[in-house]
């Protein structure tokens, strides 16, 4: 199975020369992401049932959630709150309720993953310039870590345990972070990679549509000349020259003599 994978993967992408299949799964895991750091793991699902899809009916995914209507709602209202989910509302004919329908918005949902990225890298660049430019004391019983003025406050002994604070080296933390920040570093330009090319989608989308409704105001105006065409012929039908009435009266008026 996993050979006849690879072999669709290489011929489609020597096909249409793009690694497509690898963007696929990258986008899939950045929705994942965030949609597990805002309804929590249980909600990961609900990219699989939704990705790509349209107008997916709440009781189905509940079904496949394996969760009541009730806490499945809770989670899609969630989601929806930022916007990364949309639905439109139906009512039930047979039993007169309105059922909600659901639609993932990707550009969405990518455009909050690059914001919570942006806040993660710039917390973290704050407490690098902290580690470099302070010195920090931890406690080699219980591993807490404190800054200079709190150890200080404290006569350098740990509050929780009573050990004797010693001073910390910061360079592996240092080195830490600065590993841990250049990672999602990169992870943001791919998702920022990712938003340019589902903008580039709806700009196409968007173009299509204006081309679709322009091209039906076209017909329409068209439609309407040829009506007033039609309209003029039918008129100049029914009227008769002028001249013709002039002659027709000056022969009545021969006859009488």
């Amino acid at each position: 199975m996993l050979l006849l994978i690879l072999r669709a993967y290489f011929y489609l992408r020597r096909v249409f020369k793009v690694d497509f299949c690898l963007n696929f799964i990258m986008q899939i895991n950045f929705l994942k992401k965030i949609v597990e750091n805002t309804a929590g793991e249980t909600a990961v699902r609900i990219v699989d049932l939704l990705y790509n899809k349209k107008d997916i009916n709440e009781f189905l995914i509940a079904k496949k959630l394996n969760l009541t209507i009730n806490q499945t709602r809770n989670l899609l209202y969630k989601l929806s709150h930022l916007g990364i989910l949309s639905s439109i509302r139906r009512k039930d004919k047979r039993k007169g309720w309105y059922i909600y329908f659901w639609t993932f918005n990707v550009l969405k949902s990518l455009e909050v993953l690059e914001d919570n990225l942006n806040k993660e890298i710039d917390s973290l660049k704050l407490q690098l310039i902290g580690k470099q430019q302070r010195r920090f004391f931890k406690c080699k019983l219980c591993g807490r870590e404190v800054n200079e003025e709190v150890a200080l406050l404290n006569s350098f002994t740990c509050v929780e345990c009573g050990e004797v604070y010693e001073l910390s080296n910061n360079v592996s933390s240092i080195e830490e972070m600065t590993k841990q920040i250049a990672k999602l570093e990169k992870e943001l330009a791919s998702v920022r990679a990712e938003i340019a090319i589902e903008r580039e989608k709806l700009d196409k989308k968007l173009g299509r549509s204006m081309k679709r409704e322009e091209k039906k105001k076209k017909e329409l105006r068209k439609k309407n000349r040829d009506k007033n065409k039609a309209a003029k012929k039918l008129l100049n039908k029914g009227k008769k020259p002028k001249t013709q009435k002039v002659k027709a009266k000056k022969i009545k008026k021969k006859s009488k003599k």
